[in-house]
């Protein structure tokens, strides 16, 4: 078997999205077997997550409270890949890097009521900087690629293979797990596929 610790394979992943903006799948292990949720840890309780021919799937309804789903595993320097859908609804997602105060917005933000996919929000300062061209390449039912890489304290995020946003956070944790994010007091569902997730040395 690979093995799939190797700094050097890393190394050669971020080389490969520094440049195209994705890597192969090969190159990075999955966080996400497309059965269960083997390496995440559930809510109690749990009426918000499920699995489905490979998809994870996210809903949630007008009286339902929020959700985060959590990896076990804690990260400091990251990449992740994954491909998502906003299906039903208006969708309000996103990932948690490290801490559930610094996130890449998926979908509509509460606040600003607007799409603001690929965005950095931080908790106390809202948005500091919007993704780029993310209206011209985000397809709004369908399913998007999205890398995100967080190296110390900076966040770079590339939407269907170009990058739409770069942001320095001064209050980034160094060390955490990585969280999907399920906004609660929103009739809406999301999926997500072919979750891949690696520790950058």
């Amino acid at each position: 078997m690979t093995n799939m610790n190797s700094p050097i394979r890393f190394a050669l992943a971020l080389a490969l999205i520094l440049l195209t903006g994705s890597a192969s799948a090969q190159a990075l292990p999955s966080a996400f077997n497309g059965k269960d949720f083997s390496g995440w840890k559930l809510p109690e309780n749990n009426i918000w997550w499920s699995v489905q021919d490979g998809i994870m799937k996210l809903d949630s309804g007008p009286a339902m409270k929020g959700s985060t789903l959590w990896t076990e595993k804690e990260y400091g320097n990251l990449i992740m890949q994954f491909e998502f859908k906003l299906s039903r609804g208006t969708v309000d997602t996103g990932i948690y890097l490290r801490t559930s105060r610094e996130q890449i917005q998926l979908g509509i933000s509460g606040s600003l009521k607007r799409d603001m996919t690929g965005s950095p929000y931080i908790s106390g300062k809202g948005y500091p900087v919007e993704a780029e061209h993310v209206k011209e390449l985000l397809k709004p039912r369908g399913w998007n690629h999205m890398t995100i890489v967080a190296v110390g304290n900076n966040y770079s995020v590339w939407l269907n293979g170009r990058k739409v946003m770069s942001y320095d956070s001064e209050s980034a944790v160094k060390q955490g797990p990585v969280g999907i994010q399920l906004h609660g007091s929103r009739d809406m569902s999301a999926e997500y596929r072919n979750i891949y997730l690696a520790e950058l040395n």
